[in-house]
């Protein structure tokens, strides 16, 4: 009965809301940056998605934000609370759906297996950090059970230094670390044998893992800032990662435990 409700009313409002922001990207109007942000806000209402955020996004610019990765539900719960540009795969560009409204929000699509692609897609990044937008990455590079954080890629922080390259203006840019933590389901504490009911990671066919998480109704996730850090040319791109990596891990570690409090630098920036 939840489904037959929830999913129609996403429908609908996704429909309605698909050309505007169409023609708010084809013109470059400011309202492409807000629009995703107030439609995401309404999918997490629709789904049931209660989020807690602690900590604060820098205002400085250019920013990235590396977070790590749980479930389909991160890209809502992200965007609602920031007007991010997302780096995804390029097989995310292809999904039925999902890959028109990845592109809609001017994601920025990276194919491995195509190297020689790297400078047009570190171009595409720079644009979109000179512009002003917040891009983000997941820095494991893939998603996980949602009750431990992954290894992160130096090779996808060594974005940022590329994406300075390209850039006219930028002697640097900031990146934060952004922790995501799936903590309750009905109302109720959500333990590791259970969190991955809304974890979307392996071989769990979407389709299906979509269906019966909006089956579930209710559940919580806490989202954490951390303290951002300067990156340059002059940077060790495997330190800054090591120290991202360590920061959205403690901070997953605090939120799943129900610990979590804010970081004084992230609110004061």
């Amino acid at each position: 009965m939840r489904l037959l409700v929830v999913v129609p009313a996403i429908a609908l409002v996704t429909l309605i809301l698909i050309p505007v922001q169409w023609f708010a990207v084809r013109f470059d109007l400011p309202l492409k940056r807000g629009l995703p942000v107030f439609y995401h806000r309404i999918v997490c209402r629709l789904i049931g998605i209660r989020i807690t955020v602690v900590g604060a996004r820098i205002t400085e610019h250019p920013l990235m934000i590396v977070s790590n990765h749980v479930s389909w539900a991160d890209i809502s719960i992200i965007t609602s609370v920031a007007p991010v540009v997302f780096i995804a795969k390029s097989e995310v560009g292809r999904w039925p759906i999902f890959g028109m409204l990845s592109k809609l929000q001017r994601s920025v699509f990276v194919d491995r297996s195509r190297r020689h692609k790297t400078g047009e897609v570190n171009a595409e990044i720079a644009q979109r950090l000179a512009g002003g937008d917040p891009v983000l990455l997941f820095g494991e590079g893939t998603s996980s059970d949602g009750n431990r954080v992954l290894a992160f890629r130096s090779a996808l922080i060594g974005a940022a230094r590329d994406a300075l390259a390209e850039a006219e203006h930028a002697g640097r840019v900031w990146i934060q670390p952004l922790s995501l933590a799936y903590t309750g389901m009905l109302g109720l504490p959500l333990g590791r044998k259970y969190r991955p009911l809304i974890a979307w990671y392996g071989d769990f066919d979407l389709f299906t893992h979509l269906v019966r998480a909006l089956r579930i109704g209710t559940f919580d996730v806490t989202v954490t800032w951390g303290e951002p850090v300067p990156f340059d040319e002059n940077s060790n791109r495997k330190n800054v990662t090591r120290e991202l990596e360590a920061a959205v891990r403690r901070m997953t570690t605090l939120a799943l435990r129900g610990q979590v409090s804010a970081p004084q630098a992230a609110q004061g920036r």
